[in-house]
């Protein structure tokens, strides 16, 4: 279902290949995965299987998801086989299988008795797996819920891509899923992978340590030329043309904002080692724009964390700008760059608040493994050593936080924490669609999908 967004009907000055290092498998299948550092360990029957190879199955066939398998089959912990694929779209399944196949061989075991299409597939998919194997979760993040707790009642393991769900109630679920998880003794891992980047980890044990003094403030930014999505003009089945488009629209993706800005959302709160209370802000959409999606094209997120310090999260989608990608924190002591474009490890201490390449006190070693296999290691690792491994509520958190700041955009208000653990409000109230199901939200006349407008829009 996590299909890249197609050329009809978008238009932008980059492809979503082009703008995101977010497992680009697809468009990268012939390039050698890293391996990883982590040796083979002695494995855990119970959660290996006789054979001690962990099985996968993969539901949503895009690029992150196939990036996933890639990693997951690349990961020197121990054997692992794609034994399933599931997606709303066969075309996505068919190319994934094709990419996959070519760059591992017989590991990828999924003939076509087990490749699976349609909005049940994702079920068909589970069930061919073993208490203990681990499903992929990389479709949009509607369906993140789920197919998540199909697959935690069914005892097996979890990787679930980012964002978590599109709104609060979805969150909610997510977080009950996570706790049912911990006590069947399932692992999950959250496709956050820069929690896994070992260049920010010891710039966090630097802050920790207080090299940088007290953190006062804390920005992060990405921005870029974005895309802009033409009209619906009927004649096809406008829920699957959603689906085919899924960073135009709230209830599919979350949008183009949280989509995009989660990772930065998730290092603010990283580096302060706390969540936000409140988010007010600013933003906009693009003076007589064509842009027939439901995305705000500019976000001035202020959050404030419970001691009163403030980070600033900004987002533009808008050609002819200054780009910008990039983390920074601010101590009394010094600054720092946490994150650099693309989400590089980028990584400095400076020696004052001058933020420039003549003024840097510090670096940390070079990552000798990507954040992406990092995080498969430590999943894969955990099953096989049975170690407690469960990052919903952190991944959850961070998604809370980023639909936090996202509402106080789209509804003119300052939001709080509390609201947001208050809130179950949905944007789609069930996604067990069929292919008769119309689409959650309608074009108008035009073949254009309502915006948010501040002071009448609600979604907490």
């Amino acid at each position: 279902m996590n299909s890249p967004m197609q050329s009809h009907g978008l238009t932008s000055s980059q492809t979503e290949g082009q703008r995101s290092s977010r497992r680009q498998f697809l468009a990268e299948s012939s390039r050698v995965v890293a391996g990883s550092v982590l040796g083979g360990v002695a494995l855990s029957r119970a959660y290996a299987g006789e054979d001690n190879t962990i099985r996968l199955a993969l539901v949503g066939c895009g690029g992150r998801g196939s990036g996933a398998v890639a990693n997951a089959l690349s990961s020197q912990t121990g054997p692992t086989k794609l034994v399933a694929m599931a997606d709303v779209f066969e075309d996505r399944l068919t190319r994934s299988h094709k990419a996959l196949r070519e760059q591992f061989g017989e590991r990828v075991d999924v003939p076509e008795d087990r490749r699976f299409v349609g909005f049940d597939a994702y079920r068909k998919a589970i069930d061919c797996l073993r208490p203990g194997d681990v499903m992929i979760q990389a479709t949009h993040a509607a369906f993140r819920p789920t197919h998540l707790a199909y697959a935690v009642d069914k005892g097996v393991n979890a990787f679930i891509e980012k964002s978590f769900a599109p709104d609060p109630g979805g969150t909610h679920e997510i977080l009950r899923l996570g706790t049912e998880a911990a006590k069947k003794n399932l692992k999950i891992g959250c496709g956050l992978m820069c929690r896994h980047s070992s260049a920010r980890q010891a710039l966090i044990e630097k802050i920790r340590d207080g090299a940088m003094g007290e953190i006062t403030l804390i920005r992060a930014y990405r921005m870029d030329p974005g895309a802009r999505l033409g009209p619906f003009k009927g004649g096809e089945n406008e829920l699957l043309w959603q689906l085919r488009r899924p960073y135009f629209f709230l209830w599919t993706s979350s949008a183009w904002f949280i989509e995009m800005m989660i990772h930065q959302v998730d290092e603010c709160c990283w580096i302060k080692d706390a969540w936000p209370v409140s988010a007010e802000g600013l933003g906009g959409c693009e003076p007589r724009s064509d842009d027939c999606s439901q995305n705000v094209h500019s976000y001035a997120i202020e959050y404030t964390f419970p001691d009163g310090i403030k980070a600033f999260v900004n987002s533009r989608n808008q050609q002819n700008c200054r780009n910008e990608f990039a983390t920074f924190a601010h101590g009394t002591r010094c600054a720092a760059q946490f994150s650099g474009n693309v989400h590089a490890p980028t990584v400095q201490i400076y020696k004052d608040q001058r933020i420039a390449r003549d003024n840097i006190a510090w670096r940390p070693e070079n990552e000798k493994v990507s954040p992406y296999q990092a995080e498969w290691d430590a999943l894969l690792d955990a099953i096989r050593r049975d170690k407690p491994h469960n990052e919903v509520k952190r991944a959850a958190y961070t998604n809370l936080a980023s639909i936090m700041g996202r509402a106080a955009i789209h509804t003119g208000q300052i939001v709080t924490w509390d609201q947001m653990m208050a809130s179950n409000f949905r944007f789609c109230q069930d996604v067990n669609f069929t292919l008769d199901s119309p689409a959650p939200v309608q074009a108008d006349a035009e073949g254009r999908y309502p915006v948010p407008i501040p002071g009448q829009w609600s979604e907490i």
